[in-house]
């Protein structure tokens, strides 16, 4: 598919022992032979070679992989130079086969190549982003099970059973006169309906995946100099926020990022909750209430002894039990300050976190564009359940194996027909 031939430091920028080039296209083998003066190691066998330009001058003592296609990464013949990762040595081998007639591959285009030569779906080549892009274990778990293929798959049957059932319904509409057996009908009804409720199924997730793919907002709200700063800090171990003892002092809307329970949260200190004159400060109560309502937790702060007041919060804290006061009815009492009640707290958090994003059974779905194209399928698929003509119902059967295959990349008018003429014999 591809005529050029591409190559891109996969190692990263950052000075380290060794960097990995890595190299893809139809001159792979050519120019990788150029550089070992004129031979290539053995497929798949790491080799230690010396590298040299076209004026013989030596490059570098290099592992060399040389790997045929099309059982590679993307199709096509790849090799990978593992260089000594000093800089002159990566500029010196890059401009070597840019000399060549290499281009440096744009961002992504590896995965891209896969995709196109058929080596992985869209929903695979989205999962290598998100392990690459993985901050905690449960998200590393997470993109494993989509890179191994189980969303694409669970798709995959999904368009797999509408294509056929959209076989018997071309049969029902080409053929009125042939009296075919009603179980046909009937057998197709079925099929549309236990497809369209596995899908309602699968919406119905509370966005279990997207969350943990794209890490969860928890805020921290409260009256002023409740210690709301003073908390962020201690959840965080570092200093987020400024604390201080007069009222107001966060004005702003502050984040910072950690991890619970395996989960990335974004902790949001919030301006004090309190009417006011300053301009400045009632922006930042504005902005603190809009935070908190599209928060997935809300972490409301009083001081022990004082009252909650008229709050919805998930979890209520109250602070400063240091001093030895009672905490409201339901509140977890703690002190920012000393430590106490900490660790509890950190061990409800994290189960909260835990419980936003787990998930039992099929992968989760992990983007919105997944869920745009399902909600379309579910859609047109409702309207394939209440379609009172036969054409009306194939047409809609078309549109949600259309929008199910946008999801994994699949879409073609020729498996459906390669299913209506192996099961129909329309030749005759």
């Amino acid at each position: 598919m591809f005529t050029d031939t591409v190559f891109a430091l996969a190692s990263g920028s950052i000075r380290a022992a060794i960097a990995v080039i890595r190299l893809s296209g139809p001159a792979t083998g050519a120019v990788v032979a150029a550089l070992c003066g004129g031979s290539l190691p053995a497929p798949r066998h790491a080799s230690l070679r010396r590298l040299r330009d076209p004026s013989g001058a030596m490059l570098d003592h290099a592992l060399v992989l040389w790997m045929p296609g099309p059982g590679t990464y993307t199709g096509e013949d790849c090799a990978e130079l593992h260089v000594h990762g000093g800089r002159a040595v990566i500029d010196g081998v890059a401009a070597a086969l840019t000399n060549a007639g290499l281009r440096p591959a744009e961002p992504g285009e590896f995965t891209r190549r896969a995709f196109l030569n058929g080596r992985m779906d869209l929903v695979e080549a989205e999962a290598v982003h998100d392990l690459v892009a993985a901050e905690t274990e449960a998200q590393r778990k997470q993109a494993l099970r989509q890179l191994e293929g189980e969303l694409g798959a669970l798709y995959q049957d999904w368009a797999d059973r509408l294509r056929g059932i959209l076989a018997y319904q071309e049969a029902l509409i080409d053929f009125p006169d042939e009296d075919l057996p009603p179980e046909v009908e009937d057998q197709l009804v079925t099929t549309l309906h236990v497809v369209r409720t596995e899908i309602g199924t699968h919406l119905n997730d509370a966005g279990r995946g997207e969350k943990l793919r794209e890490g969860l907002f928890f805020a921290i709200t409260g009256a002023p100099n409740v210690g709301k700063s003073t908390l962020i800090n201690a959840l965080a171990e570092r200093d987020v926020a400024i604390v201080s003892e007069f009222p107001g002092t966060t004005r702003d809307v502050l984040e910072t990022r950690v991890v619970l329970g395996g989960v990335p949260v974004t902790l949001v200190d919030t301006a004090g909750l309190r009417e006011t004159t300053d301009s400045i400060e009632a922006e930042g109560v504005r902005r603190a209430i809009a935070r908190a309502e599209d928060a997935d937790l809300v972490l409301t702060v009083v001081e022990a002894g004082s009252p909650p007041g008229d709050t919805a919060a998930s979890l209520l804290i109250a602070n400063k039990a240091d001093l030895g006061l009672p905490g409201p009815d339901g509140a977890l009492r703690i002190s920012a300050k000393t430590g106490l009640g900490m660790d509890a707290l950190r061990t409800r958090l994290a189960e909260a976190a835990r419980k936003m994003t787990e998930s039992s059974g099929p992968p989760p779905l992990t983007r919105f564009r997944h869920r745009a194209a399902l909600l379309e399928a579910a859609d047109h698929l409702d309207a394939a359940e209440h379609a009172e003509l036969p054409e009306l119902r194939g047409e809609d059967l078309r549109l949600a194996m259309r929008a199910l295959g946008r999801i994994t990349g699949h879409v073609s008018v020729e498996d459906i027909l390669d299913t209506v003429f192996s099961k129909f014999c329309i030749g005759k």
